[in-house]
């Protein structure tokens, strides 16, 4: 499609642009702004083994220095308490974030005390989905997301998966016992592996059906800088000409249809609509919308914390340093990890803001012009009219823009180029590792 690879090549443009490092020594986040709501991420690096696809700071567990990292994750928590943050929700990613499940719940329940938290989300992996993990997360985990990646035994082989997890139908019994722990059970899969068919594509959307999770979440396959090496050798060379036709295949068979079993959340995530139940129904009674996977769509700006945090707040971006022996001396210094920093510029705000609302499928143009002092037409004529031209709004009046199918797999692809753009960030900052830190990265 031509107006996705346009597209690709603008936001890979301006992304290198604007997402550019620079030391830091500022030694803590700046203060909350009144009234504002926030979310705090915490980010756990280790993993029991490396994915060859995934760009986010990880490493190889070690009980003793995990031990030691959760300690001072819980310490910069606290960090935050001091400078006057409060935050609704809480999100755990990874890494794995459950790769010791007593530090996990330890600093779960800190933070649920320290703040008005309403919700906590969690990655996990499959081999998490024990009884023993199932039953100290419920009532502490709101939302769990699992990573599965597809359910065929021949991509998981590629992914060195199989052995970790167990097969595609050993992986789908986990989640089928595991759903009914959590208020929202997420099955994070990607799509347009170079080794997957459609009918491998299918069968991973059939599997994800019939195994009871209320949320499942389709990435496209990302080959950003850092894992294309690795992506090449193990799953091979990424194809994006595929893209467009993975995702329609997708969305006609989860969201297609007179009965469609689920509902769009955001552009790639979607949640399953209960039995007999709609939203807004005729009788007056309507149900809380599900929890959605993506924190972006909801909180604009959050602090992070961990090493290989990406904090945004205001005009800034703040990254972590991605060496977990810095983090811990950092933290037990007592001050924060952050290690560079970028500014945005109000166009480059207004950029964002467009990507993530219409990420969650619906624009606000009035709070856009109350933020910016613009409409979104003055402040970002060439995109509009891009996307415009591209037949991407299916609504475009004085109050929202919300978006026509073509328009979803255009910010399908925008949203896979910015993250392509973020782990050109985080390699920056992963320049930084030395030592043993520096050969454990991707395993080489």
């Amino acid at each position: 499609m031509l107006s996705e690879r346009m597209l690709s090549l603008a936001v890979e443009t301006c992304s290198d642009t604007f997402l550019k490092l620079t030391p830091t020594t500022e030694k803590f986040l700046p203060r909350p702004e009144p009234n504002q709501t926030y979310m705090l991420y915490a980010h756990v690096p280790f993993c029991e083994r490396l994915c060859p696809y995934c760009s986010f700071n990880r490493f190889p567990y070690e009980e003793q220095k995990a031990r030691r990292y959760f300690t001072n994750l819980r310490r910069e928590m606290m960090m935050l308490k001091d400078l006057g943050y409060d935050f609704e929700s809480l999100y755990i990613g990874g890494g794995t974030p459950t790769i010791l499940l007593d530090e996990l719940c330890e600093t779960i329940d800190l933070a649920k005390e320290q703040f008005s938290i309403r919700e906590v989300s969690s990655e996990t992996n499959p081999n998490h989905l024990v009884p023993t993990y199932l039953e100290a997360l419920k009532g502490r985990v709101d939302r769990l997301s699992v990573g599965v990646q597809s359910f065929d035994d021949g991509l998981l082989r590629q992914m060195d998966r199989y052995e970790k997890y167990g097969s595609g139908e050993e992986i789908l019994e986990r989640v089928r016992e595991a759903s009914p722990y959590f208020t929202s059970m997420n099955v994070d899969m990607i799509f347009n592996f170079p080794a997957q068919t459609e009918d491998i594509l299918i069968n991973d959307i059939e599997m994800v059906v019939a195994s009871g999770a209320s949320q499942t979440t389709f990435y496209p396959l990302m080959a950003s800088p850092s894992v294309r090496r690795s992506l090449a050798r193990t799953v091979g060379k990424v194809d994006y000409h595929r893209e467009y036709r993975f995702y329609q295949i997708i969305t006609e068979l989860l969201c297609g249809g007179e009965r469609p079993l689920f509902d769009y959340g955001s552009a790639w995530t979607f949640n399953r609509k209960p039995p007999e139940v709609f939203f807004g129904t005729s009788d007056g009674e309507t149900q809380a919308a599900p929890m959605i996977d993506e924190y972006v769509v909801n909180y604009e700006e959050y602090p992070a914390i961990g090493s290989g945090g990406i904090t945004y707040l205001g005009q800034n971006l703040y990254v972590n340093t991605f060496s977990a022996n810095d983090y811990n001396e950092a933290v037990e210094s007592g001050r924060m990890s952050l290690m560079g920093k970028t500014k945005f510029s109000l166009r480059d705000r207004m950029r964002y803001r467009l990507m993530m609302q219409l990420f969650g499928l619906r624009l606000d143009k009035r709070a856009f012009k109350r933020d910016f002092g613009c409409t979104i037409e003055k402040g970002l004529p060439a995109e509009m009219a891009f996307l415009r031209a591209s037949g991407a709004f299916a609504t475009d009046n004085d109050e929202e823009l919300t978006l026509t199918p073509r328009g979803r797999y255009l910010v399908v692809a925008m949203m896979r180029q910015f993250f392509v753009g973020v782990n050109r960030l985080r390699d920056q900052a992963r320049a930084a590792l030395t030592g043993e830190e520096r050969i454990l990265l991707f395993g080489e």
